[in-house]
């Protein structure tokens, strides 16, 4: 069953604009300016939908957010939520960024990503998903059309911007029935996040929902309820497994277990 079909008033048609603006501008929105325009889930996900359409550019996938009870509560939520990624946003590891040019105020997450290797459906079990997917280690770089958002950016505005959707960065991908026998075996994923060689934080993929395959599953799910589909090709980043520092320059590296190998982001000024 689709969810109700929202229709943006004028108010939410200009958010949708004003976020698409900036997406190319690189100047940033003030929150106050958009406080209390979108109040509910449905309509962010709509505003979110018209800010894709305005990029006209392809979705290559996607990245869920908020898949641990401390991100939760920081954006007083009791529930993932997810933001759609355009296809040039996926850049392979290792990857260069320059913070002026290509980012606005960027954040750093470690997580694993999943492609499926045939479109996914509601009715996929965990074990299902074991079977359709590719899995590789991600270095996730949210950032937001909004000035000074991290922690304060309501969920809702969260939502309105693609989940502060910026680049993913992903590294060898490889066949996740292969990589991870058990369903269970995806909880156990372990990374050290590293800067300038300096060890910067640790992780674990339990912190994703108690395991990265939930949050594959709830994304699934909430998009054919929206009507959409995860399709073949299509790659997610699913949950962090720290609390992200903020992307500075320098060599960023994320060595995780389980064969994933490094996963690299060189920001440059």
């Amino acid at each position: 069953m689709t969810e109700q079909h929202v229709t943006l008033n004028q108010q939410q048609e200009a958010f949708a604009q004003a976020l698409a603006k900036a997406y190319q501008s690189k100047v940033p929105l003030k929150m106050a300016d958009w406080q209390g325009v979108v109040t509910d889930d449905d309509t962010a996900y709509a505003v979110q939908d018209r800010f894709v359409a305005l990029k006209k550019l392809p979705t290559g996938g996607y990245k869920v957010s908020l898949t641990s009870k401390q991100t939760q509560d920081m954006f007083d939520s009791d529930s993932p939520l997810y933001g759609q990624q355009v296809d040039s946003h996926f850049l392979p590891s290792p990857a260069q960024l320059s913070l002026k040019a290509q980012t606005m105020e960027p954040l750093l997450e470690v997580e694993l990503g999943f492609r499926a290797t045939e479109d996914l459906l509601a009715t996929d079990s965990l074990a299902d998903l074991l079977h359709k997917t590719t899995v590789c280690g991600t270095v996730e770089l949210p950032d937001s059309r909004f000035a000074d958002w991290f922690p304060d950016l309501d969920k809702f505005s969260v939502m309105s911007d693609c989940a502060v959707g910026g680049y993913v960065v992903y590294g060898e991908e490889r066949p996740t029935d292969e990589v991870f026998p058990t369903v269970e075996d995806a909880a156990n994923v372990n990374v050290t996040l590293y800067h300038d060689g300096k060890e910067e934080a640790t992780g674990s993929s339990s912190e994703v929902l108690g395991n990265p395959l939930e949050s594959l599953s709830w994304l699934v799910k909430k998009l054919v309820a929206q009507g959409k589909v995860f399709r073949a090709g299509q790659l997610v980043s699913s949950g962090t497994f720290l609390l992200p520092p903020h992307l500075t320059t320098g060599k960023w590296e994320a060595k995780f277990d389980h064969g994933f190998g490094t996963v690299t982001v060189n920001a440059v000024d």
